[in-house]
């Protein structure tokens, strides 16, 4: 891509019916190679707390490591529409740390959007991102910041009372300003609705095929994660295997003394070994 994409080229996609393709990532090799492709949007989410960091929950995430690895993904996609990841207690204090910590996204990490997990009482703190000129994404539905109170996570808008204010919530969320919506773990034809009614992008993460666009983890698209994957994901590769496989290789090679060999060695200038060894002779 040799033209930056913004978020007009995405509301521009979904008035002509076309899908956005989005991608979570979080290092710069990564967005390197999905840069190469035609996914339109990279989030840099706080999934990373987990799938980088190892934690079971993507609350440890701070804002000083979403703002390191947000500029990291931007040096590799320059020209991707990036939105990053508002992480745990970096907006739910006040609404003006959350335009100062949206901020940084963007003078810092070059990103031209922020995403929030939003309920009811976050409106404000849209309304305030919005207003101080930075675009924000409305993430609802399930919210994985919110597990501590939850506990556990299951779909949501299944009936129709829980479905009505969801498609409220979506609603006031664009009236207070949000430029695009996230929906996660919602019923599909819920989703549907609220895409319909929407004037903005809809992006879904196990919210089904009638939002505007799909996003998944880089690391289960590319076969990378280990273990039962979420109903919603889909792996279209196997890289975990060979990356085994490679890792296994080279530990070999190093054992049996075949890596590295002549050919991946530096090497001294013709005639300087003798030199050397002439010097050595005269040292003590």
């Amino acid at each position: 891509m040799d033209t930056r994409i913004t978020i007009a080229d995405l509301l521009s996609a979904k008035q002509q019916g076309e899908r956005i393709g989005a991608v979570s990532c979080y290092d710069y090799t990564t967005a390197r190679l999905v840069s190469q492709t035609q996914v339109q949007m990279i989030l840099v989410g706080d999934s990373a707390a987990q799938v980088v960091l190892g934690f079971d929950s993507t609350l440890p995430a701070k804002m000083d490591f979403m703002v390191a690895i947000t500029a990291a993904v931007r040096r590799g996609a320059p020209n991707v529409f990036l939105v990053a990841d508002m992480p745990f207690l970096s907006y739910q204090v006040t609404a003006t740390e959350a335009v100062r910590n949206a901020g940084r996204f963007v003078v810092e990490a070059g990103a031209q959007m922020v995403k929030v997990e939003a309920t009811g009482s976050h409106l404000d703190v849209v309304k305030a991102i919005s207003n101080a000129g930075i675009a924000v994404m409305a993430h609802i539905g399930i919210r994985p910041q919110s597990i501590s109170k939850t506990g556990r996570f299951k779909a949501e808008a299944t009936t129709a009372e829980m479905a009505a204010e969801l498609v409220s919530l979506a609603e006031q969320m664009i009236d207070n300003g949000a430029g695009t919506l996230l929906i996660e773990g919602t019923s599909a034809e819920v989703a549907q609705i609220i895409t319909g009614r929407s004037q903005v992008p809809v992006i879904g993460c196990g919210a089904g095929p009638g939002c505007d666009g799909q996003i998944l983890i880089a690391p289960d698209i590319l076969g990378l994660t280990q273990g039962p994957l979420p109903k919603f994901a889909k792996s279209y590769g196997n890289l975990a295997q060979a990356t085994i496989e490679a890792f296994s290789t080279y530990s070999q090679e190093v054992q049996n003394n075949q890596y590295p060999d002549k050919g991946h060695s530096y090497h001294m200038k013709p005639g300087e070994l003798e030199r050397l060894q002439e010097l050595l002779k005269s040292m003590p």
